[in-house]
């Protein structure tokens, strides 16, 4: 029997959805109506997260069967603390990006904010499904979403840059379905426990079968988390786009690396026979070299949105290094990172938005121009937003970077690992710094007075708040997050919550 409370996890799926059809159907003509909706809704779900985030502390798995009927034919979803934890992360972002929305940028196009709650909808069911094929279908819903809210406002730079971005998820779309096919047709499940249990069972002749199945997905997710040679499609798209959207987006990547640590944790990890740690190989070489780009391509930026995405890259092949290493040290440190740069990145996507608005005919450009209204507090939030983002003391990102490196001593390779996360740290200071003395040190006299937009500087300062109760809270935050990633890497858990404690036993856990 499923308790009453169990209930509430299908909610982070049906409630967006819910308020999406809602704001399309009844209040696409009242724009500060829907504005009004679309905030009520994401506060309830940072509730609501809230409430299974603390449902989940106490360490148990638990499934949600809808229809009752039983795994692994049912559609489940699962709430374990790593779900948990991002979707809480995912409710606190969405609230501070919808209310940046709401101060103007939400009425340069239609539909801002349906499109915004089917995100939602999509990110929550990627984090919650206990099933490959449904993980399929919410990155699609998610994927579709975005596309709309990439071209939200229109404009030729960004329809190309859409183009690019739509042409490149549906290929990997395709290589997905293929991927799961390959795995079906092996195991006759989709079911993540379910695969746990089959895949070490698997016989030595459909091994290099599955195994293809297997890698074809990690290419999704390496695509998804812009892990490189995967990456070249995120600078134009994230550049391209609003600066809401942007940092929505900051939680998109996070969903590839969160499929990473799930399907390669979980059914192709430790204890899976023939396919035991089958992408362990390729992220650890890949993510280092993703860090060099990112740190790179910041360097070479001649926009502030061009250096907010590269530097997207830059965190993604830090938390992949993490991840790359497949322990519990490396997936605690990863997932600090993860939160850390989840909301740095974003609040730098909206400072270089609101430079944009207020730097007149230069825009962002990392050229001279006459100062901007409020230079002294964006040039603040700015100069807050890259120590965090560089990992320079005493933000959370340093402290991030610290616990990424003390895991990657278990590696063979640690003085690479090293030597690659400092340098890139040291050239991102560099690319910082120069773009920060063009923008805020080297203007010339201000040419305006245009005020500055209360909404937008409230979204920013809340995500720089977080990051800074992050750095705060670093203790026990660090203490929680092993848990998780123990739990993470407890097959026996999972097996044991979906399927039963027969089949866990029969797994060999």
């Amino acid at each position: 029997m499923t308790a009453p409370l169990d209930h509430l996890l299908i909610l982070p799926v049906i409630l967006p959805a819910m308020a999406a059809a809602f704001l399309v159907l009844l209040l696409r003509h009242h724009l500060r109506r829907q504005r009004i909706v679309s905030i009520i809704v994401t506060v309830l779900l940072v509730g609501l997260a809230a409430l299974l985030f603390a449902q989940a502390s106490d360490g148990t798995v638990r499934a949600y069967r809808l229809g009752d009927w039983p795994a692994p034919f049912s559609i489940i979803l699962v709430l374990d603390r790593l779900s948990a934890t991002l979707l809480l992360l995912t409710s606190l972002l969405a609230l501070c990006v919808v209310v940046y929305a709401a101060g103007g940028v939400d009425g340069r196009g239609r539909h801002f904010h349906p499109l915004f709650q089917f995100q939602l909808m999509g990110i929550n069911g990627a984090f919650l499904t206990g099933d490959v094929f449904n993980l399929f279908v919410f990155f699609e819903v998610m994927l579709i979403a975005s596309y709309g809210l990439m071209l939200h406002g229109g404009g030729a730079a960004r329809l190309k840059a859409g183009f690019q971005y739509v042409a490149i998820n549906l290929l990997a779309s395709v290589v997905f379905l293929v991927g799961v096919g390959l795995i079906y047709a092996v195991t006759g499940t989709l079911n993540m426990a379910d695969l746990a249990v089959k895949v070490p069972q698997v016989a030595a002749g459909d091994a290099a079968l599955l195994k293809a199945g297997a890698l074809l997905l990690f290419l999704v997710f390496a695509t998804k988390a812009a892990l490189v040679p995967l990456h070249w499609w995120l600078p134009a798209t994230y550049a391209g786009t609003s600066a809401p959207a942007a940092a929505l987006f900051m939680i998109m990547t996070k969903v590839g690396a969160y499929a990473i640590i799930r399907v390669y944790g979980l059914v192709f990890g430790a204890g899976a026979g023939p396919l035991e740690l089958a992408a362990a190989p390729f992220v650890l070489p890949a993510a280092l070299v993703t860090l060099a780009v990112g740190a790179i391509g910041l360097v070479g930026s001649r926009t502030l949105r061009d250096l907010s995405a590269f530097a997207v890259i830059a965190s993604m092949g830090t938390l992949l290094v993490a991840i790359g290493l497949f322990d519990a040290a490396g997936f605690s440190a990863g997932l600090y990172y993860l939160v850390h740069s989840t909301f740095a990145g974003a609040a730098l996507f909206l400072i270089a938005g609101l430079v944009q608005e207020l730097r007149g005919a230069a825009r962002d450009r990392l050229v001279p121009a006459p100062a901007m209204p409020g230079e002294t507090l964006v040039g603040g939030l700015f100069f807050l937003a890259a120590i965090a983002l560089v990992g320079l003391p005493p933000l959370s990102g340093f402290l991030g970077k610290v616990m990424i490196l003390k895991a990657a001593q278990a590696s063979v390779i640690w003085p690479w690992i090293w030597a690659v996360i400092l340098a890139a740290s040291l050239v991102m200071t560099f690319g910082f710094a120069r773009a920060g003395s063009v923008l805020f040190w080297a203007s010339g006299p201000a040419s305006g007075t245009k005020p500055l937009p209360a909404l937008p500087l409230v979204a920013v300062a809340a995500l720089l708040a977080l990051t800074l109760a992050w750095t705060l809270a670093a203790g026990p935050a660090s203490d929680a997050l092993g848990l998780t990633a123990r739990q993470a890497l407890d097959r026996s858990a999972y097996i044991g919550a979906v399927l039963g404690p027969d089949a866990r036993l029969a797994a060999g856990d």
